[in-house]
């Protein structure tokens, strides 16, 4: 599903207007975004938590120029699913 798909489900579902949807949307992306780049995490209640994850320094291979390089310790963004919300999936999708 694609963020057009999300708001055009949004919008039908609760008889906003896709633009009013739309705007809103960015802005909670946005929110995220900035609060993940302060350093602190985001927890949607039944929905899951975004954190920064932190990845410690480690040798790579530049395969280019076949030489050793180091990764210094870094941070990436993360979801993670809650609970209850794996339990729903796992449920309803059959692999």
């Amino acid at each position: 599903m694609t963020k057009s798909e999300i708001i055009t489900q949004i919008s039908t579902n609760t008889g906003i207007d896709k633009d009013v949807v739309s705007i809103t949307l960015e802005s909670y992306f946005d929110t995220i975004k900035e609060t993940l780049v302060k350093g602190e995490g985001v927890f949607v209640r039944g929905f899951g938590s975004f954190v920064n994850k932190k990845r410690a320094t480690k040798k790579a291979r530049n395969l280019s120029t076949n030489t050793t390089v180091m990764v210094e310790e870094h941070y990436i963004p993360c979801f993670k699913a809650a609970k209850e919300f794996t339990d729903e999936v796992k449920k309803s999708v059959k692999s």
